[in-house]
């Protein structure tokens, strides 16, 4: 196969002509992998990029199910098993009526390179259904979770794929998919994380993707000789990623003005305290509501339908939400705010263009495969201490925690210098560091 990146692209998009998502995944790493995989003719002659961008497989099923009132629905469901390289498949389930198998191959892809950069023994995998929990009641999603797994638990195991949560699958969801993967294997076994502590979850699974965000942003920061403390962030998102990123931050001293969902977003010129976040909390964790639903005379902050949290001025941007929620003009916006970091708290939330304009500013950008590793690194985690059928406390795993972002900053570093600059391109050390690891695992094994 050709190792020029636009032919590479060409062929792609010949043969997935629908699959714009993958193809704007594929078209991050290789921009940085390409000149590197050029100087090292083992790679080439092993056909290593070819093969690294076809996933091992990808399953597809049909979920039927009943509601509570006697009505039969059908969804699609998807497993994209990408790479198994360096350990069982990993990656979360995401529930959400826009998903696509496009949606699931570029996050099985991106799954594989920010597991690598972990350390820890997992491949890249992702899946989920285009089913939307927030138009059923429990018992609704009760009766979807477990005939999901009817179809699923024929694909997963500890040794297998290990699924977890995602947009639209939290605890709740998690106990439902393990209670029926239980029952209908008859073993208690490692098959899933993000499980509830009393049931072989981890500690602090739920805020370990928002936490190690701030622990990799502090890192990053203190190697440029800033401080957290009284700097200004804009997130965008509600969800457990911006939730955990925000109270975090709050914990640093740094001012939170922002939020937002899918309706709109919430303002505080002084920064959000730790009751506003609890009302927020409430509103998204406990009653499944929106922004707009929180009782504007209990808090600090005000609700806009109208706005975005790119429309104000900050020193730190962090896209929490979806992917390609930063397109060209939400960039141009951060551009003219002036914003020293952007850091990539959910899973590709810039678009190439975006990516592109913002790279030729001063803005440092953190990228999403390193930023957000934290979530994979603890269900790493989760996955030892059901090997060992212990529980960890809060504060070990924070420990491991800040160790592993630590570890995958310092790699980002690493591969990402550059002799004409003292600036890291944290882009391309992520994107390298992540491909050597699961390339030298693929040449080991010879031509699987």
């Amino acid at each position: 196969m050709t190792i020029n990146k636009n032919d590479i692209l060409k062929e792609l998009k010949d043969k997935y002509p629908q699959e714009t998502q993958f193809h704007q995944a594929v078209e991050d790493v290789l921009q940085d992998v390409l000149p590197y995989v050029k100087d090292n003719d083992e790679y080439n002659e092993s056909n290593i990029i070819e093969r690294i961008l076809e996933p091992d497989r990808i399953i597809q099923f049909r979920v039927s199910w009943q509601t509570q009132s006697g009505e039969i629905k059908v969804n699609r469901g998807w497993r994209v098993q990408h790479s198994n390289a360096i350990g069982p498949y990993k990656g979360g389930l995401r529930f959400h009526p826009r998903v696509s198998l496009d949606t699931f191959k570029f996050l099985a892809f991106e799954q594989t390179f920010k597991n690598a950069l972990t350390g820890l023994q997992m491949g890249g995998g992702k899946g989920g259904a285009d089913f939307n929990p927030k138009d059923y009641n429990d018992a609704d999603i009760m009766n979807f979770c477990h005939a999901f797994m009817t179809e699923l638990y024929r694909y997963i195991g500890p040794h297998e794929d290990v699924p977890a949560g995602d947009i639209g699958v939290g605890e709740r969801e998690i106990g439902y998919l393990f209670g029926m993967y239980k029952k209908i294997v008859g073993r208690f076994d490692g098959s899933m994380t993000g499980k509830n502590p009393a049931f072989g979850g981890s500690c602090i699974r739920k805020e370990a993707t928002g936490y190690g965000c701030v622990y990799f942003l502090e890192t990053a920061m203190e190697r440029a000789g800033k401080d957290l403390k009284d700097k200004t962030c804009a997130l965008s998102g509600a969800g457990n990623v911006a939730i955990y990123t925000a109270k975090k931050l709050i914990e640093k001293g740094a001012k939170v003005i922002t939020m937002s969902d899918s309706q709109g977003m919430i303002y505080a010129a002084d920064g959000l305290n730790e009751d506003d976040l609890e009302q927020i909390i409430e509103t998204k964790e406990i009653q499944h509501g929106a922004l707009k639903d929180i009782n504007i005379k209990n808090v600090s902050f005000k609700y806009f339908a109208s706005k975005t949290p790119w429309d104000y001025e900050c020193d730190i941007a962090i896209p929490c939400a979806t992917q390609n929620e930063v397109d060209e003009e939400a960039a141009k916006k951060i551009k003219n705010n002036k914003v020293r970091f952007v850091c990539e708290a959910a899973n590709m939330p810039l678009t190439n263009d975006a990516t592109k304009l913002l790279h030729d500013t001063q803005t440092l950008i953190l990228p999403s495969k390193a930023v957000n590793a934290g979530g994979v690194a603890v269900s790493g985690l989760e996955r030892t201490q059901n090997a060992q059928y212990l529980g960890w406390s809060s504060e070990k795993v924070d420990e491991h925690l800040k160790r592993i972002m630590k570890d995958i900053h310092d790699l980002c570093v690493q591969h990402g210098s550059n002799a004409s600059s003292t600036e890291i391109d944290y882009i391309k050390g992520a994107n390298i560091a992540g491909f050597k690891r699961v390339a030298k695992a693929m040449l080991a094994y010879g031509s699987l």
